[in-house]
């Protein structure tokens, strides 16, 4: 995980802390757009108080992490018959909100967030829906459409994070 050194003790909620968190699997083409997106931003300035993490393939060992950020910033994958290269920004409460994202190993990340939910624990989460098609293959090669996302996936990150500092991230669920 990279952690912003300069992370601020969350006095207001403009100042708590926001995980930027990418679920994928890298050998998997398009499905590892998730931590494509990550791995780029762990390279960039963020804002003071914004981590970024590799979530891998989600699963309960993220558990912990989801609970100690009142707020998330989720990048995965969708396999949800949309043109690939689609980028859908939500505000999912709970599992059913999501749309089909295709990380779903060891316990599913939709039913953890719903037990965390369950336990009054869980984090205020804003997804970024990527619509793929090219991840059944083995390979580790984004495909046209998703390469063309990256630049507006980037952007909806650091627009959804100005955001939730800002008090501005209506309920959006399909």
């Amino acid at each position: 995980m990279k952690r912003n050194e300069n992370k601020p003790i969350a006095a207001n909620p403009a100042n708590e802390p926001i995980l930027v968190l990418g679920i994928g699997n890298l050998v998997l083409n398009d499905e590892g757009i998730g931590i494509h997106i990550v791995h780029t931003l762990s390279q960039m300035e963020l804002p003071r108080g914004v981590d970024v993490l590799d979530g891998g393939t989600g699963g309960l060992a993220l558990l912990e992490t989801l609970q100690s950020y009142p707020r998330v910033i989720l990048v995965d994958a969708a396999l949800d018959n949309r043109p690939a290269g689609t980028i859908r920004r939500l505000s999912p409460r709970y599992s059913r909100d999501y749309p089909p994202l295709l990380s779903a190993h060891e316990i599913g990340l939709k039913e953890m967030i719903d037990a965390m939910l369950l336990l009054g624990q869980a984090p205020q989460i804003e997804l970024l829906a990527v619509s793929v098609r090219n991840c059944h293959r083995l390979g580790m090669h984004l495909s046209p459409e998703i390469r063309r996302a990256i630049p507006q996936i980037l952007q909806l990150v650091f627009e959804i994070i100005k955001d939730l500092r800002h008090g501005r991230c209506p309920i959006r669920i399909e």
